[in-house]
């Protein structure tokens, strides 16, 4: 399946390259074949007519205005180190005439020649010809080259550059098969009828069943969407056209609509076949939402897929599976039946299919003892299989460069931390700062600790990694597909524990707490505005902080709420976030001296576990239960 199909031979290049090597040693040596002959020393006419009345020329030959011929004698040139010599000698008659000249050959009975400049009409051709063949070819060449640089023509020519740029996997056995995709159960089994229906077409057309023309795969990025279509190529036994949606468009108005037609025209040929078109959104969102109008290239490429996906007929096996991250920009022509009707959702993994997909991307990674997989699928909670794949890799460069034969389960938590976290940072921060980051850290830890719906702490640390200077990092015990409100509330309360715990304890806000106070109100506002969950507006939702997929769409759609009702979302955001900051600041401050213990803990060793969190809580209030009996 990594054939590529009609792939240039690696012969035709030299063969170019001998040709014009050859055409320019042509000119070479027509044009300076003469500087190629052997030297003849040049004489002044002076010297050569002292040597004729000397009687030292032995014959000359004459060709317009030079003259060449031989001595008797040597004749020395040059003079010092340098005198030379020479009996073969060349010179150029003078443009005013001698005369006497041949009265004086005919004294000295010199053998005289003459030579004239007839060429052949063989060489007169090539000498005319080649200069502009030389011409014409680097014109060509440098077109050539030009193209190929703009991304248009490649290696068809200029013909080329409304043809599809899609890559053709051959008909053969696959390396991806739905043994290679771990998980995705479901999407498995509504996949499985359209390799059915590949293989044998009869058993559903007995039946009056058509093939779905198009299949749109649905699911964040990472989740397996381009290899669940390989694999259902492999399954199927048929060639596979790749092509991203980014591909069909240029600069050039029309092209996207042509590469549109020569790619389906070549998987109608090559039927039964698959089309897989990746990123579909960029060429398939909703027509009439930008601000180029109908002549936008974009639009003309998508109304060629509508026209092309309408004009399959009812035996032509060729499926279109399409994948996106963005259905919802989706133009409703696109996914109406008879088009991309099929939706496969493939959502982010869950536990045992986060095992899964780690045995398969450690089949060839060596493994220690204490390696447990299932551990490790645990606490990749919200991973995408590319996630997982990412991690398994910085495992093993990890245990790569400490020069270990396997990778041991320390290996896979630095990686995790590395993943989540970035790398640790070499900064140098003072003593101030570092008690400062170590409140601010402790304060999340004891929210995270205290609340009862908050997520289970897994690690706190004061070690600056990415752009944070400090972590606290939780993690859920099962995967959540439900979110409640009072699970939402104490999330937000748990932002707000390190700025809380920065005013009770220095009585002064920082910087460090901005990135926490965004996630809080970005929290909040989807509460209100998108799940219903404030009593003063009601079950009511809003498109307050939606993207949007134009800016055409947010011209052109006015706004589904008044004012009024945009001062009430303010206020209900503003109070959902204060009452949590409150309770937050009423929690610290009823538990200040676990605080301390845990920001003294933080200064002292930089990172936390779990386990090191629960014994310095326990062991503090322990000694508050002591102190108190006591008085």
């Amino acid at each position: 399946m990594n054939n590529l199909k009609k792939t240039l031979p690696d012969g035709s290049q030299s063969k170019r390259s001998f040709f014009w090597l050859g055409l320019l040693l042509l000119l070479f040596l027509f044009y300076f074949g003469s500087y190629l002959q052997p030297h003849v020393p040049e004489i002044s006419y002076s010297a050569f007519r002292k040597q004729l009345t000397e009687g030292n020329v032995s014959s000359v030959t004459v060709q317009e205005d030079k003259l060449s011929g031989s001595l008797k004698k040597p004749m020395e040139l040059g003079s010092g180190e340098n005198k030379i010599g020479i009996k073969e000698f060349r010179t150029i008659l003078p443009s005013f005439g001698d005369p006497k000249l041949l009265s004086l050959l005919e004294k000295n009975k010199v053998t005289i020649n003459t030579k004239s400049e007839e060429r052949s009409w063989f060489t007169t051709l090539i000498i005319g010809l080649l200069p502009w063949i030389l011409i014409i070819g680097f014109f060509v060449w440098s077109s050539k080259r030009l193209q190929q640089r703009m991304g248009g023509l490649g290696k068809g020519g200029p013909f080329s550059f409304g043809k599809s740029k899609a890559k053709l996997y051959q008909r053969t056995s696959s390396d991806v098969t739905f043994n290679d995709v771990a998980g995705l159960r479901n999407a498995k089994k509504e996949l499985s009828e359209i390799v059915d229906y590949l293989k044998d077409p009869s058993k559903f057309r007995n039946l009056g069943g058509e093939l779905p023309r198009g299949i749109l795969m649905i699911g964040p990025p990472g989740t397996g969407k381009t290899l669940m279509s390989r694999a259902v190529a492999g399954e199927a036994n048929v060639p596979f056209y790749s092509i991203s949606g980014s591909e069909f468009i240029e600069m050039f108005v029309g092209v996207g609509a042509s590469r549109v037609r020569d790619l389906f025209e070549k998987a109608k040929k090559d039927a039964p076949t698959i089309i897989f078109i990746d990123e579909l959104d960029s060429i398939g969102r909703v027509r009439g939402t930008g601000l180029g109008g109908g002549h936008d290239e974009r639009e003309q490429t998508l109304n060629q897929i509508l026209a092309e996906m309408d004009g399959f007929s009812e035996h032509e096996s060729v499926v279109v599976i399409a994948a996106t991250n963005r259905p919802d920009v989706l133009d409703p022509a696109l996914i109406r039946p008879g088009r991309f009707d099929r939706r496969v959702v493939l959502d982010r993994p869950h536990k045992r299919a986060r095992k899964e997909i780690l045995e398969i991307h450690t089949r060839k990674t060596p493994l220690a003892e204490d390696v447990d997989l299932e551990v490790v699928a645990a606490t990749t909670v919200g991973f995408s299989g590319a996630d997982i794949k990412n991690l398994v890799n910085e495992a093993a460069l990890l245990a790569g460069r400490k020069d270990k034969d396997k990778v041991e389960a320390e290996d896979f938590e630095l990686a995790l931390d590395k993943i989540r976290l970035g790398i640790e940072r070499e900064d140098y921060i003072s003593h101030e700062d570092k008690e400062i980051i170590a409140y601010h850290e402790a304060g999340h830890t004891l929210m995270a600790e205290l609340l009862p719906k908050a997520d289970p702490l897994k690690k706190v640390s004061i070690i600056p990694r990415g752009r944070a200077l400090g972590a606290t990092e939780q993690l859920p015990e099962e995967d959540r597909y439900n979110l409640s409100r009072s699970y939402l509330l104490d999330r937000i309360a748990v932002m707000l524990g390190g700025r809380s715990a920065e005013k009770l304890v220095f009585d002064d806000l920082t910087s460090g707490a901005g990135d926490d106070l965004k996630q809080a109100t970005q929290l909040a506002r989807r509460m209100v505005c998108q799940w219903g969950m404030s009593e003063k507006l009601g079950p009511v939702t809003f498109r307050q902080g939606e993207t949007h997929p134009f800016l055409g769409r947010e011209i052109a759609q006015p706004k589904d709420f008044s004012e009024e009702t945009a001062r009430i979302i303010d206020e209900e955001v503003r109070r959902i976030v204060q009452e949590m900051e409150e309770k937050a600041e009423k929690t610290i401050h009823a538990n200040r001296q676990k605080l301390d213990v845990l920001a003294q803990a933080l200064v002292e060793h930089e990172t936390l576990e779990k386990e090191e969190v629960d014994q310095l809580l326990n062991s503090s209030t322990g000694d508050a239960d002591e102190r108190a009996a006591a008085n």
